[in-house]
């Protein structure tokens, strides 16, 4: 039997796919309970089930699986819309669930909608150039961020901003609002292209048993 190696998204994704994975047979002792202890180990395995894993930033997930270090991964569509790497997106898993948005002052939906040459600051640029530059035909210079990008237009140094949401709550405590939905974010599985095809009975197997798995969840 071929091992398979899945990179997965640290934190809660992680922790929803070992859930989802152990319902499939696909189990692994080692990171079940290592998880709940806070340790700092990454690497994981188990023979009997022939896989392992490893545990790693969630934009870093897509890399890790284009070349190949991993056959199968678990990130959010976000992470996969901004990284743009060549892959099979073979699952919506459905946890995880929020949206990519544009914010902003309220005040500021009328220019959102007739203006240009906006600023925005944003964790993902290249979702953002995407939505306003290309699909939009609007102007806009892109702040990249890597902190807490509500503050940018507070502080006047964007016009809006690009990033994530779940409940909107942040955004609502710092005089903020969604204006726009880009797109809906949920975590995918995602395959190498070349494991699909060296691998491909146990990689089928998988994605098989975590349909239905699915199936019968959303019933």
């Amino acid at each position: 039997m071929s091992s398979i190696v899945f990179a997965l998204a640290k934190g809660r994704l992680a922790e929803h796919a070992m859930k989802l994975l152990d319902e499939a047979g696909i189990i692994c002792d080692e990171i079940k309970s290592d998880m709940g202890r806070g340790s700092r180990k990454l690497i994981f395995s188990s023979e009997e089930s022939k896989t392992s894993f490893f545990l790693a930033k969630a934009p870093d997930v897509p890399t890790y699986v284009d070349y190949g270090a991993a056959d199968i991964g678990v990130a959010g569509k976000d992470s996969l819309l901004e990284e743009r790497r060549n892959l099979y997106e073979v699952l919506d898993l459905g946890f995880g669930a929020c949206r990519m948005i544009v914010a902003g002052r309220e005040d500021m939906r009328e220019r959102l909608r007739r203006g240009n040459n906006f600023r925005v600051a944003t964790k993902y640029p290249n979702i953002a150039l995407n939505w306003f530059a290309r699909q939009k035909q609007q102007s806009v210079e892109i702040i990249r961020l890597a902190g807490s990008v509500e503050l940018a237009p507070i502080i006047g140094l964007a016009d809006f901003i690009v990033d994530i949401a779940e409940t909107g709550r942040t955004l609502r405590e710092n005089g903020l609002c969604a204006l726009e939905e880009i797109t809906p974010i949920s975590a995918r599985m995602v395959v190498n292209r070349a494991s699909m095809k060296i691998k491909h009975a146990r990689v089928v197997g998988i994605i098989k048993k975590l349909k239905g798995i699915l199936r019968e969840t959303q019933r």
